[in-house]
């Protein structure tokens, strides 16, 4: 018979149990009993040393509650479990499979018991060729019919196990479905949201470098596509640049941006901090809209008097 929990199923079917609610090991031990109809039941060495291995990656917790250990499952578990919800619904198909697997060598086994039955007794009636008394025959037929009852009993929990495996991984699905439709529609949320604060900035990275020096809205006036970094456009593009980022910054700290970086007590971390900050938004915006020759030429100016006022900044006064 193959192994009733592949590798590492086990293991994810007990994130499942204590999800549930907390429980204790043997509490454990007879709800997976139940679950295979009586057809399979764990031993404590098996539970146990995957639990105290949970616990000791994070993924479950214990409390002693009247001398017993009563294991409850940690937000890093429940992570895990979410993130393998697929893989859980698949695990509850296989459950079903193991099930019916189960019930089918209990049944072949019934019938090899009753075929033996049959055989010995009729070499016990060949060999004393004596007729068996009625009160054999009546014991054989009804040890015969309790096998018959008992195989049609597990027959029927096992349908009805793999019936209820089945939904409970129909629904599954669907709840992994419905999340996932859920993230998408939050991301193009924000990515919408994203968009528009963009298209109501005017010159995305132009405004993103006015922001960053503390300007709120300012805006940039025309450039010339510049011929090279030293030509005469590249320094109309250059004096332009200063004369918007002079304008942001003369328009007051920007109220919003970067205001969920909060100060850590190191100036240089803190710099840090915003320097990687400003680099994410320009590149994002570069990202989502594109960049032509002219905005780049533009961006170049914008960086290049950035970078001279930070370091003017910066510069100890004498």
């Amino acid at each position: 018979m193959p192994p009733v929990f592949a590798h590492g199923r086990l293991r994810l079917y007990l994130l499942k149990l204590l999800d549930e609610a907390p429980r204790h090991g043997y509490e454990v031990i007879r709800l997976l009993e139940e679950r295979f109809q009586g057809l399979y039941a764990p031993s404590a060495g098996t539970v146990y040393p995957r639990l105290a291995k949970l616990e000791a990656e994070g993924l479950v917790t214990h409390a002693t509650e009247g001398g017993r250990k009563v294991y409850s499952i940690t937000d890093a578990g429940r992570a895990e479990l979410a993130d393998r919800s697929g893989e859980l619904a698949d695990l509850e198909l296989e459950i079903r499979d193991s099930v019916s697997e189960l019930a089918a060598e209990i049944r072949d086994d019934v019938r090899g018991a009753a075929g033996a039955l049959r055989r010995e007794m009729r070499a016990a009636a060949s060999a004393s060729e004596t007729r068996v008394e009625d009160e054999s025959w009546a014991a054989a037929k009804e040890e015969l019919r309790r096998a018959r009852q008992e195989w049609k009993e597990q027959a029927r929990r096992a349908k009805d196990e793999s019936r209820r495996a089945r939904e409970e991984a129909q629904q599954a699905r669907r709840q992994a479905k419905e999340a996932q439709e859920r993230a998408r529609e939050e991301v193009m949320r924000i990515a919408s949201q994203l968009q528009e604060q963009f298209a109501r900035s005017g010159g995305v990275l132009g405004t993103l470098a006015g922001s960053w020096l503390g300007g709120a809205t300012g805006t940039t006036g025309p450039t010339g596509s510049p011929s090279g970094p030293s030509g005469a456009s590249g320094t109309s593009a250059t004096s332009t640049a200063t004369a918007d980022t002079d304008g942001a910054a003369a328009a007051g700290p920007h109220p919003r941006w970067a205001e969920d970086l909060g100060p850590t007590g190191n100036p240089a971390r803190d710099l840090d901090r915003l320097l990687d900050r400003f680099r994410d938004d320009v590149r994002d915006a570069a990202r989502d809209h594109g960049v032509t020759g002219d905005q780049l030429a533009e961006a170049r100016a914008h960086l290049a008097v950035a970078a001279d006022r930070i370091a003017a900044v910066l510069r100890p006064s004498r």
